[in-house]
């Protein structure tokens, strides 16, 4: 019997994307009853040929996913990372049978549990209890397996005092909490998890790793995890995949795929507005730059050595009472240490035409390796965050006079002005 419980080949995704013309606003009588004429027309062809319905004058078509292909063995723990739009959301959908591919085939050998979104398989009217007993049903379980299982998933979930009440009055994270509480302990072979756990708190999102790898590691079960934390898909996968711009551009063990994907991010010079969309161009972050004390324009350090960050702002609008921060990050994306406005300088500077900013961050204690660099400009909401937008390379200085080198794998990533002392007793 094999150990492939999902095995992609080729599996590609394409959508039907409707446009409004340009010159629509222009059009005639005679053009819009021409228009709506050949719409008509082109609607009711695909329905009766059964292919998508799609509003617009132009029709477009997109591919979400080209030719992926890979293969997830039983007990494995997959991760799948990538940009928003890179087609994590898709690929689910499809194993989870929400959706067919255009090309391409997926087997999957065992029952399979999906939490793509808040309150998937749920039914807003029914209570949680409910719920509990119509989701263990979707999955194929009799009732007498469900109630072995009831007392665990309403402790895992902690709605007590809520299972009697229906589940449209739950708030997100109650939902979250339950759904994954059902979808973790009513036993699926295959447990599919979306980016859906960032709405619960921080101690639930620990108590769902743990389950997960539990899940993985105790009861054999198969695990596909997608989320845009890299320390936990580091932490809890024994494989990973990067996805982008709908294909597969690396897969293989945690580290190297997160490394790829890390660095491939700051290649790309990923901006963020708002923490909503991505543009390729900085708005109002014109130029972020790292210096060494004479002024000297570099990305590589000594351990010990100052580094003055300079950063341009320019706004034709005034940002009155902004704030500045600058994140180290390792290339795991976990932070290190950052440097902020708020907590190391009390006044605040108003943003209005151009202006230069300095930070100096004296005897810098990071330890060999290199590091990402962010930077962000806030108001009363993130305004703009240059995301990877330099990379840090520390190297290495004989710290401490020993004649030792020091290994961030030993020592971590930290240098501390330490000195030891015995008494003469």
């Amino acid at each position: 019997m094999s150990d492939i419980v999902i095995a992609a080949e080729n599996v590609s995704k394409s959508y039907l994307v409707g446009h409004q013309s340009a010159e629509r606003e222009r059009y005639t009588l005679r053009d819009v009853i021409a228009r709506e004429t050949r719409s008509f027309v082109r609607k009711g062809l695909d329905f009766v040929r059964g292919r998508q319905i799609v509003q617009g004058d132009e029709v477009e078509e997109f591919w979400a996913l080209r030719d992926v292909s890979f293969e997830v063995a039983r007990g494995e723990v997959l991760g799948i990372i990538g940009r928003n739009g890179a087609g994590k959301s898709t690929l689910l959908k499809i194993l989870s049978r929400i959706t067919e591919p255009t090309r391409g085939r997926v087997t999957i050998c065992g029952r399979v549990a999906s939490l793509l979104e808040v309150g998937t398989g749920f039914h807003p009217e029914l209570t949680g209890r409910e719920n509990i007993y119509l989701n263990g049903a979707i999955l194929g379980m009799s009732q007498r397996e469900i109630r072995k299982k009831f007392d665990e998933i309403v402790a895992f979930a902690e709605i007590e005092q809520f299972l009697d009440t229906p589940v449209k009055r739950y708030s997100s994270g109650m939902y979250v909490r339950l759904a994954f509480a059902v979808a973790a302990h009513l036993e699926p072979e295959i447990l599919i998890v979306d980016e859906v756990l960032a709405v619960g708190d921080a101690a639930f999102q620990k108590k769902c790793l743990g389950k997960m790898g539990e899940v993985a590691s105790r009861e054999g079960r198969t695990v596909l995890f997608v989320s845009h934390n890299v320390a936990a898909v580091d932490f809890l996968c024994s494989s990973c995949l990067f996805l982008e711009m709908g294909c597969l551009r690396k897969t293989g063990l945690p580290a190297a795929v997160i490394t790829e994907y890390l660095n491939f991010s700051t290649l790309s010079g990923v901006v963020e507005h708002g923490m909503v969309s991505q543009k390729k161009e900085a708005q109002y972050i014109r130029s972020f730059v790292m210096k060494d004390r004479v002024g000297i324009a570099r990305d590589s350090f000594q351990i010990g050595e100052d580094i003055i960050f300079e950063i341009e702002l320019h706004s034709d609008a005034s940002i009155d009472h902004p704030h500045y921060g600058i994140g180290i990050h390792n290339l795991r994306g976990e932070c290190i240490t950052t440097l902020h406005t708020d907590v190391q300088q009390n006044e605040r500077w108003k943003v209005n035409g151009t202006k230069r900013l300095r930070a100096v961050w004296r005897n810098v204690p990071l330890n060999v390796g290199q590091y990402r660099v962010n930077t962000s400009l806030w108001g009363d909401y993130e305004i703009e965050a240059l995301i990877g937008c330099k990379i840090l390379e520390m190297q290495p200085r004989d710290v401490y006079k020993t004649g030792l080198l020091l290994d961030p794998a030993r020592q971590g990533y930290l240098i501390p002005d330490a000195q030891w002392e015995m008494n003469a007793d």
